[in-house]
C-alpha cells in the first residue's frame, strides 16, 4: 500500500506486473455517496463506497487472484490453470497468470446455468470452458461437481494448478494483507463497514483485519434473500460448506434481495459511481442496518468521538456482464422507453457504404452507348451483358418512363410521392419486411429464387424515385450475395445528371426525363452534336 507511484504511471519491461501490483499502485478510490444514497445522513451518517473495480481487472477478485496464484503456480512446472468460477476470479487469473507467471492455458468450471453474456466475456478474455449440469454453487466435495472435478485434475496432473478460491486461504488474507488496511488508512473513523458473503473471502478477509486493528468497527455482513439470486453473494443457508472463518469476522447480519440490488446499482451507476448488482446489495444491506438499529434507539450508540457514524461498503465490479438481468429483474418502470423500438427487427444489414452509387458512376458502369440507334433526339444507351436494372416504382410510373432495360418489379408499400423511409420508421419497417420477404429472409442458401438469381448477376442496380427505397433494397440483395448497388438521390438524380451530361454536348434545350421504349433515354428539343 506504500506510494511508490504517485503519479499513476507504469513502464518498463515489468509495466503490467506493476500496474496489477496493489504494493505498487496508488490506493483505490474510497467516496462518499451523494445524499441520495444516504437516507440517515441527518442522524449524522456518511456513507462511503470502496470502489474495487478499480482495480485493473475492474473487479474485487483481482487481488485474491493475485495472492492464489502466487501460492499456486509452481513455476517451470504449471503449465494450465483450472478454477470453478462464474467469471470475476477466474478471468483476472486469466490476465494474471500470463502477467505475472506467463501461463496462457487459463480454464474455467462453471456451470451451464451461466449467462451467454458472461459466457462470451469469458471467451472475450481466452479462457477454456467447461460448464457442468447441476447446482450452480455445488457442494466442494461433490463428485459431479465442477469445484471437485478441477481439484481432482490438478491432483491428477501435477502441471494443473487448481487455486481453489472456495478453501485456499490465501483468498480471504488478500483483502487482510490490501482491502482492510487501505481502508482503515483512509478513514480513520470507521464506524461500521458493510460487506456481501460468498464465497466469503473479501468479508472474512476485511472482517478479520478490523476486528483486530479496530474492534469498535461494526462488521455487517450480507446474504442474499432465501429463495433469490444475486451474482456473488449467497444465502446464509448455504454457507454451511464454506471453511473460511467468516463467523468471526461478522458483528450483523442482513439479506438482500435482487430487486433492491439490482435497482440501487443501477442507481448509483446513473449517478456516477458504476458498479455491479453487488455493489447495490451491499449499500441495501448497510441501509437495512442502520434502520434497523435506529429502529431499535441504538443508531446513536455507533458515532465516534466527534459524533459521525463514517459507514463504508464494497462496490465489487462493473455492471456490463450482468446488464442482461438489469433487464430481467427490474420491470419497465425503471428504463426510459425507446422510440421507434420496432425499427430493431428491420433494416438489419449495415452495409450501406459500399452500395451508394452516383448517377455518373452507375450509368456508365451498367451502360453503354448504342451507336445503332435510330432517334436523333435521344442518348442511346443499351444495358451491359450479364447486368439488371430493377425498378421498385409502380407500374403507372415505370410506364411513363424508365432507364433502358429495367425490369419493373414494384412494392406494394412504395406509392408514388411516398416519403423516404428514413423520415417514417412504420413505412421503414413495412418496406423492409416486404422486400426482405420478396428476397427471401436469412442467407443465400435460404433465399428466394429471385434473390439466387440475381446474385449471379455481374452487377445488379436498385432504382426508385428518391433513392432510399432502393438503398434498402440494395442492402438487403447484398446480404443474400447479390452485388446490388442502388443511386444516391434515385431517378431524380438520374434526371438532373442526363440533363447536366446533356448539357455539355448540347447548345440548349431541355431534358424530358428517362423516357425510354427499352432502348434509349428520350430528350426533347436538344440536340446531340457536340460542341
Amino acid at each position: 500500500m506504500s506510494l511508490h507511484n504517485p503519479l499513476n504511471v507504469y513502464s518498463g519491461k515489468d509495466s503490467l506486473k506493476k500496474f496489477f501490483d496493489p504494493d505498487y499502485a496508488p490506493l483505490l478510490p474510497l467516496v462518499e455517496v451523494p445524499e441520495e444514497f444516504n437516507p440517515f445522513a441527518e442522524d449524522g451518517v456518511r456513507i462511503y463506497a470502496k470502489l474495487m473495480q478499480c482495480l485493473p481487472a475492474n473487479n474485487v477478485k483481482a487481488l485474491p487472484a493475485i495472492n492464489l496464484l502466487a501460492d499456486c503456480v509452481k513455476p517451470g512446472i504449471t503449465k494450465t490453470v483450472v478454477e470453478y468460477s462464474s467469471g470475476s476470479t477466474v478471468i483476472a487469473m486469466s490476465m494474471i497468470a500470463r502477467i505475472n507467471h506467463g501461463i496462457e492455458d487459463v480454464r474455467a468450471f462453471l456451470s451451464n446455468k451461466t449467462s451467454d453474456a458472461k459466457l462470451k466475456l469469458m471467451q472475450f478474455f481466452g479462457l477454456d470452458l467447461t460448464l457442468f449440469a447441476g447446482p450452480s454453487q455445488p457442494e466442494p466435495y461433490d463428485d459431479r461437481g465442477g469445484i471437485q472435478i478441477a481439484r481432482a485434475k490438478a491432483i491428477e496432473d501435477d502441471s494443473w494448478c487448481n487455486p481453489n478460491q472456495y478453501e485456499h486461504e490465501a483468498n480471504w488474507r488478500a483483502h487482510y494483507k490490501w482491502t482492510g488496511p487501505q481502508i482503515l488508512q483512509q478513514l480513520p473513523d470507521l464506524n461500521v463497514l458493510c460487506c456481501g458473503v460468498g464465497t466469503s473471502g473479501t468479508m472474512t478477509g476485511i472482517g478479520k483485519f478490523l476486528g483486530e486493528q479496530k474492534p469498535s468497527v461494526v462488521r455487517v455482513g450480507v446474504f442474499t434473500a432465501p429463495g433469490d439470486r444475486v451474482p456473488g453473494p449467497r444465502p446464509y443457508i448455504l454457507m454451511e460448506p464454506v471453511q473460511f472463518p467468516w463467523r468471526a469476522a461478522i458483528d450483523e447480519m442482513e439479506d438482500v434481495g435482487s430487486t433492491d440490488s439490482f435497482g440501487l446499482s443501477m442507481k448509483l451507476s446513473r449517478a456516477g459511481l458504476i458498479c455491479g448488482p453487488s455493489s447495490g446489495f451491499n449499500l441495501k444491506g448497510l441501509w437495512k442496518f442502520l434502520e434497523r438499529r435506529k429502529a431499535a434507539g441504538t443508531l446513536r450508540d455507533l458515532a465516534g468521538p466527534n459524533g459521525e457514524i463514517n459507514c463504508a461498503f464494497i462496490c465489487c465490479d462493473l455492471p456490463y456482464q450482468y446488464i442482461n438481468d438489469y433487464f430481467t429483474k427490474l420491470d419497465d418502470t425503471w428504463f426510459p422507453s425507446i422510440t421507434n423500438k420496432h425499427l430493431t427487427q428491420v433494416d438489419l444489414y449495415n452495409n450501406y457504404e459500399d452500395i451508394e452509387r452516383d448517377p455518373t458512376g452507375a450509368i456508365w458502369d451498367f451502360y453503354e452507348l448504342a451507336h445503332n440507334s435510330a432517334a436523333p433526339l435521344a442518348l442511346p444507351l443499351a444495358l451491359r451483358d450479364n447486368h439488371t436494372v430493377i425498378d421498385l416504382r409502380t407500374p403507372t410510373e415505370y410506364a411513363v418512363s424508365h432507364l433502358p432495360g429495367a425490369v419493373n418489379m414494384p412494392l406494394s408499400t412504395l406509392k408514388q410521392n411516398s416519403p423516404s423511409p428514413f423520415f417514417d420508421s412504420e413505412l421503414m419497417a413495412l418496406q423492409w419486411q416486404e422486400l426482405e420477404d420478396l428476397y427471401g429472409a436469412g442467407s443465400l442458401e435460404s433465399a428466394s429464387p429471385l434473390a439466387r438469381e440475381l446474385s449471379e448477376k455481374t452487377r445488379v442496380l436498385i432504382v426508385c424515385e428518391g433513392g432510399d427505397t432502393s438503398r434498402v433494397a440494395a442492402s438487403i440483395l447484398r446480404s443474400k450475395g447479390a452485388n446490388a448497388d442502388y443511386v444516391k438521390g434515385g431517378l431524380r438524380a438520374i434526371s438532373k445528371w442526363l440533363y447536366e451530361e446533356l448539357g455539355n454536348i448540347s447548345a440548349s434545350g431541355k431534358v424530358n426525363g428517362y423516357l425510354s421504349n427499352g432502348t434509349s433515354v428520350a430528350v426533347k428539343e436538344i440536340s446531340l452534336e457536340a460542341r
